[in-house]
């Protein structure tokens, strides 16, 4: 079905659910190569600008061919990223529907109850997070028979390789360890999602992605990000003299030992004179802190996804990342700039102990299968 193609010659609606800014990003960024349509634009100058910043209060386009509902996380910085990029997706004119989808213990059953009957007259559902159990839990009501992936980074190379060996959806970095008892009890939800998500004679799914897909399932469209949208909108950057360095949330999912990593980052700053650390949303201060403290690199706490910022600028000559998914974006974001973007591979005597059997490998090809990059296999010794 095309993506403007609805029931008895009207549009399609969409609706796409979104927990973190680059979902949000990525959503913007389908809707814009399909040609999704927003509000007319001869109405959007008179939405007072605070009436639009306010999630709860927002002035809603009714015409609108997508609506994006944020499943909003608990994490400030998380949380405020997402209202910047709905901030942007309103200024599209896309209908934002913000929920406070963890707001304490009721909060689950009031957001799924107030989605349901969107969900069942949706036509089309985009999802930024497969993984997600809010996410599998409410693809037990919809009957869209167009479904949607849209990138959330590396995750999305492991969910699509994972659907076409028919494994179980679990993320890269639990994988190998026992399930808990709350993986037990939602392993038939799960496994509905899974079945959902397999395409079939009533049901069509898209993989929207930037990232390398060498296992396609069967039936599954792939369709390559290449972030027009982003371009479009924003930059040229102006570009600095000296380097950037891209932070991971590594250490705070357990995969890489905290000193290690620490050291590793004072090591390629004085290496390739980076003065600036744009920190991952999902990194603790008291990390930043001790690496600050013992770097000297400037902190910088993005308001907006790493692609947006680079593009809008300045940005340095070359940006120093480890494996993750700004080393498969960022060359996208920034194609024609002239930015260098240079990833370095993790140590596997960086692992913790704790660390998934997958890691190593994982991460591993998270940098070799990034195109346009530079590969540096080492750094200068303290």
């Amino acid at each position: 079905m095309s993506p403007r193609a609805g029931q008895a010659g009207h549009p399609a609606h969409t609706l796409a659910f979104v927990e973190s800014p680059v979902q949000l990003l990525n959503v913007l960024e389908w809707a814009h190569l399909h040609g999704l349509r927003g509000a007319p634009e001869p109405a959007r100058p008179s939405v007072p600008a605070q009436a639009r910043r306010s999630p709860a209060g927002a002035v809603q386009p009714a015409d609108a061919e997508l609506t994006v509902v944020v499943l909003s996380p608990t994490d400030p910085m998380t949380r405020g990223q997402l209202r910047r990029m709905a901030d942007l997706a309103r200024d599209e004119g896309y209908r934002v529907r913000w929920e406070e989808a963890r707001g304490g213990t009721t909060a689950p059953f009031h957001t799924i109850g107030g989605l349901a009957g969107s969900l069942r007259r949706a036509d089309r559902i985009v999802m930024g997070d497969p993984f997600s159990r809010y996410v599998q839990l409410l693809l037990t009501i919809t009957r869209a028979r167009d479904l949607v992936v849209v990138d959330d980074g590396t995750a999305t190379m492991e969910f699509v390789a994972q659907l076409a060996r028919g494994e179980r959806l679990v993320r890269w970095h639990r994988k190998g360890g026992r399930p808990g008892a709350r993986d037990l009890l939602f392993a038939p939800v799960s496994s509905s999602a899974r079945r959902r998500l397999t395409p079939s004679a009533r049901r069509r799914v898209e993989v929207f992605s930037s990232m390398p897909v060498t296992e396609t399932p069967e039936g599954v469209t792939v369709t390559a990000n290449d972030f027009a949208w982003t371009r479009a909108r924003f930059g040229p950057p102006r570009i600095t003299k000296s380097a950037d360095m891209v932070g991971t949330s590594l250490v705070e999912t357990g995969v890489v030992d905290g000193d290690r990593y620490l050291e590793a980052v004072g090591r390629l700053a004085r290496t390739h004179g980076a003065t600036r650390y744009f920190a991952h949303r999902r990194e603790s201060a008291d990390k930043l802190h001790r690496l600050a403290a013992q770097t000297g690199l400037e902190i910088v706490r993005p308001d907006l996804p790493l692609e947006l910022i680079a593009r809008r600028g300045p940005i340095g000559r070359t940006i120093l990342s480890f494996p993750s998914t700004v080393v498969h974006t960022l060359p996208l974001a920034l194609t024609g700039t002239g930015v260098r973007v240079a990833v370095f591979d993790i140590d596997p005597t960086w692992l913790t102990e704790t660390a998934s059997p997958r890691a190593q490998g994982f991460l591993s090809g998270v940098t070799g299968t990034a195109r346009d990059v530079h590969r540096l296999t080492a750094v200068s010794p303290a």
